[in-house]
């Protein structure tokens, strides 16, 4: 490994170390506040290093990783997201664990395992990241061990992570027995010449996309999806819905692009079917839910199907769409489950309609941000969701892809029912039949509601000027 290698991991190695600072400090008895706060340093730390190694980049690793500017982008994306969801865990933490310091451990692993999958080339790599990802994320769902429906999420997670790995273990031996390698540039070298794919090769591609999908929770994988997000704790649901279904969206793109997946049909109709079924399905389901995480965890899977048709043209308006439509994805969300961190008390969290019947007579700031990230997620104008959706529709219908664009906007309108739902409970005049508790932790609630506040000014500055945010994304290459 040569010094440019060792540089333009520094970001990977800043996560590494940190968990093994952060149980040291833990071993020193240093308290919740102090372990939190090394570990928002630490985070910052990790994202400055991705500017910092710009000047190196692209950097191949062989045979394992390439750092380039796509892998630096999601990257950012990932320990952003986890930068945040520290900031918003503190006092959920606190009121709810009477331990809570091993968490952040946790949240670096997973972080860590994330940001593997997004520099991932090989499928060693790929599968290492993974089961980083996965295993951190056991603990994480189940953290709040005394609440049955936590123990019930961690074992439901359990089951289809390990439906997972069997799937995608399967197909990576079959694509390896079929082409001799595991390294997605040789295995592409190896099919460039074909004009159809081996059943050898399909049969081991279609199991990697289910294992992916299982992952990614598109339909028809989304079985127990919404059961884990409620059962979760709030700021782990966060983690999981951006986090980390970015690193499996990263290497699942990087995957597509290298082989030249848009050449074959039978590959481009499965990903469009499946993102066809995801936006009606997920939309649908979202419709007969009462319970705000389960409706964001089916707005979820909808979302997951409106970025498979950015990702389903493979041109660079596509890949543009697409890396647009996952800031804004990540943003909104943080700023949805984030809402809920902070009106949660100890003993529930504010996950049933009912907790924000006259939010806005309450609490008006939190109604206004919650209600604007709503609305980008339906996609009203002036927002960056609407702005995202244009993109992918542009680079749809830019490559034929009607029929996709079509359900991607007869699904949007379905979604804004129930969107619309919350926002009227959260300004109805009628009191909430929940009664309020006093905050006892009121410097953090006043810094969760400013980080909140500026992605909320972000959101309507992307829906009124993405002209910049698109002008560098084009610098976001796929090497």
């Amino acid at each position: 490994m040569s010094s440019n290698d060792f540089f333009a991991l520094t970001p990977l190695l800043v996560l590494a170390g940190s968990s093994v600072l952060i149980m040291l400090l833990i071993a020193l008895k240093l308290n919740h506040r102090s372990i939190q706060f090394s570990s928002l340093i630490l985070f910052s730390i990790a994202f400055a290093a991705l500017f910092n190694i710009q000047k190196v980049l692209p950097c191949p690793i062989q045979p394992l990783f390439i750092i380039d500017g796509f892998s630096v982008f999601v990257m950012g994306l990932i320990i952003f997201s986890s930068l945040v969801v520290n900031i918003l865990s503190y006092v959920y933490f606190e009121e709810k664990e009477e331990n809570p310091k091993e968490y952040y451990i946790l949240l670096f692993l997973c972080t860590l395992g994330a940001c593997i999958l997004a520099i991932s080339k090989h499928f060693i790599s790929l599968f290492l990241g993974l089961e980083i990802l996965t295993v951190g994320l056991y603990a994480l769902i189940a953290y709040l061990r005394t609440r049955h429906h936590n123990i019930e999420a961690g074992i439901k997670y359990l089951v289809l992570a390990a439906f997972s790995s069997a799937f995608l273990l399967f197909g990576m031996a079959l694509i390896y027995l079929e082409t001799g390698s595991m390294d997605f540039s040789a295995i592409a070298s190896n099919i460039s010449m074909l004009k159809s794919l081996s059943p050898l090769f399909l049969t081991g591609l279609g199991m990697m996309l289910v294992g992916i999908g299982f992952k990614l929770a598109v339909v028809p994988f989304h079985m127990w999806a919404a059961d884990i997000y409620q059962g979760s704790p709030t700021p782990v649901t966060a983690f999981i819905s951006t986090a980390s279904k970015g690193g499996v969206l990263a290497v699942l793109l990087r995957f597509f692009v290298m082989i030249d997946g848009y050449r074959f049909k039978v590959f481009l109709l499965t990903l469009i079917s499946i993102a066809i079924a995801t936006m009606i399905i997920g939309n649908l389901l979202a419709l007969q839910q009462k319970n705000v995480k389960r409706i964001l965890a089916y707005s979820s899977i909808a979302h997951l199907g409106y970025i498979l048709v950015a990702l389903v043209p493979g041109s660079s308006l596509g890949i543009q769409a697409l890396c647009f439509y996952l800031i804004t994805y990540f943003i909104t969300t943080l700023i949805a489950f984030g809402v809920i961190t902070i009106l949660s008390n100890k003993e529930t969290d504010a996950e049933d309609i009912e907790s924000y019947r006259a939010l806005f007579w309450r609490h008006p700031v939190l109604a206004c941000i919650f209600s604007m990230a709503l609305l980008s997620l339906a996609g009203i104008p002036l927002t960056a969701g609407f702005v995202g959706k244009f993109y992918i529709l542009a680079a749809g219908l830019q490559n034929g892809f009607l029929i996709a664009t079509l359900v991607l906007v007869i699904s949007s309108v379905i979604g804004l029912y129930y969107y619309l739902r919350i926002i009227t409970a959260m300004f109805t005049k009628q009191q909430s039949i929940l009664s309020e508790e006093k905050n006892t932790h009121p410097a953090f609630y006043i810094t969760g509601i400013l980080i909140l506040s500026m992605l909320t000014f972000l959101i309507v500055w992307l829906g009124v000027y993405p002209s910049g945010l698109m002008n560098s994304i084009i610098d976001f290459k796929i090497k």
